[in-house]
């Protein structure tokens, strides 16, 4: 049973990895259309995704920085979130799980899913409003999460963070008493 649990964990640490360089590379690539998209416009066509906004920055500049914004701060906070998640499954020691490390990660993951979530339903709502009011904002809709998916995951992880701070005050008050 043990060889089966390490083998998953492996494989866990893995795909945890493929997947934050996968994240850190679309969050690259973002920043780099962005900076594009201000300095060398007519070179958009060929980034990333093509993610051209130049009708919006020609409307309103405050506009353009603020949907960017949105699309930066939600792809760099799910590479910041599974970064926390490789360090967690890095230090996570499968003898004795219930550790203050371990607990932190959990609850700081669930914070992460939450600013996911909370961002991604207010970037929802403002292209909703944008759209209302001529913008063309259906490029972006491929940016914004399903921000009730997120939320609920945050409070899944969040209850399952508590459970491994119940279960370090327990192990700790078991060590003392033995």
């Amino acid at each position: 049973m043990q060889k089966k649990n390490n083998f998953v964990f492996i494989i866990l640490q893995i795909i945890a990895w493929i997947i934050f360089v996968g994240l850190c590379i679309e969050s690259g690539a973002l920043l780099t259309n962005f900076g594009f998209s201000i300095f060398k416009p007519e070179m958009v066509s060929h980034l990333y995704q093509k993610l051209d906004m130049s009708d919006m920055y020609n409307k309103s500049w405050w506009t353009f920085y603020s949907m960017y914004s949105f699309i930066l701060f939600i792809s760099i906070l799910k590479a910041a979130m599974f970064y926390v998640v490789i360090q967690l499954l890095l230090k996570l020691d499968l003898t004795k799980p219930f550790s203050m490390y371990v607990a932190n990660k959990i609850m700081l993951i669930s914070y992460y899913a939450l600013s996911i979530g909370i961002i991604g339903h207010i970037a929802r709502q403002v292209s909703k409003y944008l759209m209302h009011h001529n913008y063309k904002v259906d490029n972006l809709s491929q940016f914004w999460p399903d921000s009730e998916a997120f939320i609920l995951m945050a409070a899944v992880i969040y209850v399952i963070g508590s459970i491994f701070k119940k279960g370090v005050e327990i192990q700790t008050e078991n060590d003392l008493t033995v």
